[in-house]
């Protein structure tokens, strides 16, 4: 059996708003919202690749360090693929993000560039070669 990627889990202080910014950023789809047992609001995106995006607060009685999104030991990043590097960024800082580094031209002609979403959350953006 291949080991595939099931899901990425986010954290978020305020899952809908997360979602939400997801949504409009990243044209991602809410497939469920809803309070588990736990005690956290658990909502499930997905993005237009079919990879899921689970956003979700903290369990009853559970303590959450802060965000960072500077680079770090860890999951640091995940990716989305672009078509034009500079609208995106231009676009994401209006929604609130902010651009950390870049855009960088990589010797193979790809951009790449990092920004700190809202949550403090650290994601790449990819241009490929045209």
């Amino acid at each position: 059996m291949p080991y595939l990627v099931n899901h990425i889990h986010l954290k978020s202080s305020d899952p809908e708003k997360t979602a939400n910014w997801f949504v409009e950023a990243f044209n991602v789809q809410i497939m469920s919202d809803t309070v588990r047992d736990f005690g956290d609001r658990f909502i499930i995106t997905q993005t237009e690749g079919g990879l899921a995006i689970n956003i979700s607060n903290e369990r009853t009685g559970e303590k959450l360090g802060p965000g960072d999104a500077k680079p770090h030991f860890g999951l640091e990043h995940f990716g989305f693929d672009t078509d034009d590097m500079d609208a995106d960024l231009a676009r994401l800082t209006a929604m609130g993000a902010e651009v950390q580094e870049g855009p960088i031209d990589l010797p193979d002609g790809r951009k790449i560039g990092f920004i700190a979403a809202p949550g403090d959350i650290r994601i790449e953006l990819i241009q490929q070669v045209s």
